[in-house]
């Protein structure tokens, strides 16, 4: 009977690659996390900021851009209804001085311009709707010299005697939200600044009992196990370090005993 020849069996032992850990430094993390949690939330609220101060400043102009058209027309309508041109036109220059102010004018209920600010009167912030719309008020946008106006459109004497509009800069609402926003990020820029010092004095307390811990392991893993460690805290690096003391105690037995076999 033949006799089968049996292979031995091969057993193939597996290595365990692990990649060599990245030494990031615990304290720096802190600080890094840290700064960048501070940073995103700055940068999130700067912009919740911006957009509910533009919102918000723009209806202020907007409101204050009725007030002052309100009162001129209240004001011009005595003037306009005599046809008295030398006061309508003080008047109107005296509110086209008003600070942010573009320029007022009125105009008849044919569009004919019977008073402005700005002389020689531009045509394109003439309002061809308003002859249609005197009865009531509007906001529209315009443009002079190339800057943007906010204009709003208010009835004189019910729209019986024209309309009266006043244009406000539309940048200085800009510069006004431009402003308060740079205030908020000076703030967050603050906050910025106390969150990193504040982090590098708690991952400086965080890691230097780490860094006692790794010194006395070195010491043990070189064999010096006399000295016992003594280290008094009630958190999650007291029980390392309690953990740590009986091992050294344990180690320190048993080199102990087999001195003495």
């Amino acid at each position: 009977m033949p006799q089968e020849s049996v292979k031995p069996e091969t057993s193939k032992v597996g290595k365990t690659i692990s990649a060599p850990p990245h030494k990031g430094g615990l304290k720096r993390k802190i600080i890094t996390t840290f700064s960048g949690l501070i940073l995103v939330l700055g940068i999130l609220v700067s912009a919740i900021v911006y957009y509910l101060t533009g919102n918000a400043l723009r209806k202020q102009v907007d409101l204050r851009a009725t007030a002052i058209a309100t009162n001129l027309s209240d004001a011009a309508a005595g003037f306009v209804s005599r046809k008295s041109a030398l006061e309508t036109d003080a008047l109107i220059a005296k509110y086209g001085r008003l600070e942010g102010v573009a320029y007022a004018y009125i105009q008849d209920t044919k569009g004919g311009i019977v008073a402005s600010s700005v002389q020689p009167f531009p045509s394109e912030i003439k309002d061809a709707t308003a002859i249609t719309n005197r009865q009531v008020s509007s906001t529209r946008v315009a443009k002079l010299g190339g800057r943007s106006i906010l204009e709003t459109q208010v009835p004189v004497l019910d729209g019986q005697l024209g309309t009266a509009h006043v244009g406000l800069w539309a940048d200085t609402i800009q510069r006004e939200v431009n402003v308060t926003v740079l205030q908020i990020v000076a703030l967050v820029a603050l906050c910025l600044v106390v969150g990193i010092l504040a982090a590098a004095v708690l991952a400086g307390k965080t890691t230097r009992p780490i860094l006692e811990l790794k010194s006395i392991a070195d010491h043990i893993s070189r064999g010096q196990l006399d000295t016992a460690i003594s280290f008094h805290s009630n958190d999650e690096i007291g029980d390392l370090a309690s953990s740590l003391e009986r091992m050294r105690a344990s180690l320190k037995a048993a080199m102990t005993r087999l001195n003495r076999a």
